[in-house]
């Protein structure tokens, strides 16, 4: 089994500049050697399970709440056989997108 969860933790409170606390999150997750990438809205980590995953997710929201009082958590997920979708599935896309199908 894999799983694959895209989250944004969000500072509530702190103003607009979130950067470096958002950085709290994100250096959690590259701390936990889970297979990880981080973009403009979310930070997506696969785990072989659940909890494996979702404790990742809690430390990070922890590492924010160290220095904020409120915090804002948005999650989604997709539990599915198999490894190393997390690649796999952009790559799926970067093929279509280049004229070659599946």
């Amino acid at each position: 089994m894999s799983v694959l969860v895209a989250f944004s933790v969000t500072p509530i409170g702190k103003g607009e500049d979130v950067g470096e606390l958002v950085a709290e999150a994100v250096r959690v997750v590259r701390e936990s050697g889970l297979p990880n990438r981080t973009d403009a809205m979310f930070t997506t980590i696969e785990g072989e399970s659940w909890d494996e995953v979702l404790d990742v997710v809690k430390k990070a929201v922890a590492a924010v709440e160290r220095r904020c009082s409120r915090v804002s958590l948005v999650l989604k997920a997709d539990a599915r056989a198999g490894q190393g979708r997390l690649d796999a599935k952009v790559a799926s896309i970067e093929r279509h997108l280049a004229g070659q199908g599946s």
